[in-house]
């Protein structure tokens, strides 16, 4: 079984919770969901308030500070083959 991974300062992934996928720690609120909340546009305090308080502006911006180094880690991944 794999073991608990400490992401950062708020995010963890624990095979025991949500099946492993990133959390932020001591909750069960996925980043992804997070991230895609920011994606869309909400404002920080309207997320924040909508998880009751569970994470912090910092939690966020650490989410979107690692999604950002991975996002430029795998670029390559992410392109699309120009039209002929």
């Amino acid at each position: 079984m794999k073991k608990s991974q400490i992401i950062g300062r708020y995010i963890v992934a624990d095979p025991k919770i949500c099946h492993g996928k990133p959390t932020f720690r001591g909750t069960r609120i996925m980043v992804a969901d997070v991230l895609e909340q920011v994606a869309e546009g909400l404002a920080w305090e309207s997320i924040i308030e909508g998880w009751h308080e569970s994470i912090s502006r910092e939690a966020i911006a650490e989410a979107l500070q690692l999604a950002r180094q991975a996002f430029l880690s795998h670029t390559e991944e992410f392109a699309i083959d120009p039209p002929v």
